[in-house]
């Protein structure tokens, strides 16, 4: 009997999947492309067919998912995704569970690459940290002493959703003007009429507009990011998502605007940092909580 785990990480277009070792080691992984439209329904019959592929001979004990959204205080249940069709109160662990015959945790897919960082990347030497995850949306997770804050009911750390502008555009969320309208890639794309990687590539080359188009972009996420920092005073920030890969290009204006805006007590000591598992980092931190669902149970 082995104590492999399955951390799953669904996304609108990827779903990823990992077989995983207690200490981290991914034993198989396998990425697919997410059905269209990414209804629950569509998802759970991928789902099912793609861990009996990573899982042929049963060996998994637990299951971990990684969902766009809040899930319940019980894990239980994928309560809303705004960028996916029909994702509102999906009892997707009893599903899994039904199909699956293992014991099945749902975490939001922010939170999970949370864990996976503070567990095997940028977030390793960390008690308290926070990840912003840059991609079609902003996700956001939070870590304090040592343990993830979701809150009374789940659904704390969507930093993505925090007001930046009240006159700005609408969100999905029913705010206006929240920060993932400014730094999200389908706010890149609504600005430049490009997509983030072909920016990235450009600034690379030394392409004097996409250089300064990551130097606005880092003093928009600047700012978002300061009061983040007033309220939690992290030691760390990691950055993920797809947008991370300029990373290097919005940096500087990214600390230039904390460092003028922030207070030296409140920022003493800060690091931002890329994340380290990339992609992954869902799927593995969905490995993660889904490891640490099955101890509680059998203890």
């Amino acid at each position: 009997m082995t104590n492999d785990v399955i951390g799953i990480d669904v996304g609108g277009t990827a779903i990823k999947l990992g077989r995983f070792t207690t200490d981290g080691t991914c034993l198989q992984s396998l990425t697919l492309t997410a059905p269209q439209p990414t209804t629950p329904e569509a998802v759970l019959a991928v789902l099912v067919d793609a861990i009996a592929q990573i899982d042929p001979d049963n060996q998994s004990v637990a299951i971990g998912v990684g969902t766009p959204g809040p899930a319940d205080a019980a894990a239980r249940i994928a309560k809303i995704a705004i960028n996916l069709p029909g994702w509102i109160d999906v009892p997707l662990a009893d599903w899994l569970e039904t199909k699956t015959g293992k014991p099945t945790v749902i975490g939001n897919d922010a939170n999970c690459a949370l864990l996976g960082e503070a567990w095997l990347g940028a977030g390793r030497q960390f008690q308290n940290l926070i990840l912003l995850t840059l991609g079609t949306g902003v996700g956001g997770a939070i870590m304090l002493n040592g343990k993830l804050f979701v809150g009374h009911q789940g659904a704390a750390g969507e930093l993505g959703l925090i007001s930046f502008n009240p006159d700005g555009p609408i969100c999905n969320s029913g705010n206006q003007g929240s920060l993932e309208q400014y730094a999200s890639a389908t706010a890149i794309r609504r600005r430049t009429l490009k997509e983030p990687i072909e920016l990235g590539v450009l600034a690379q080359q030394g392409d004097i507009e996409a250089l300064t188009f990551w130097q606005e972009y880092g003093m928009c996420l600047g700012v978002g990011l300061t009061t983040l920092v007033y309220v939690l005073t992290p030691e760390a920030i990691v950055i993920g998502g797809g947008i991370s890969g300029s990373f290097e290009f919005f940096l500087p204006a990214v600390k230039a605007e904390i460092e003028k805006r922030v207070q030296p007590l409140s920022r003493e000591g800060l690091q931002i940092l890329p994340a380290q598992l990339g992609k992954f980092a869902g799927m593995v931190g969905a490995a993660k909580l889904a490891w640490q669902n099955y101890v509680i149970r059998n203890s």
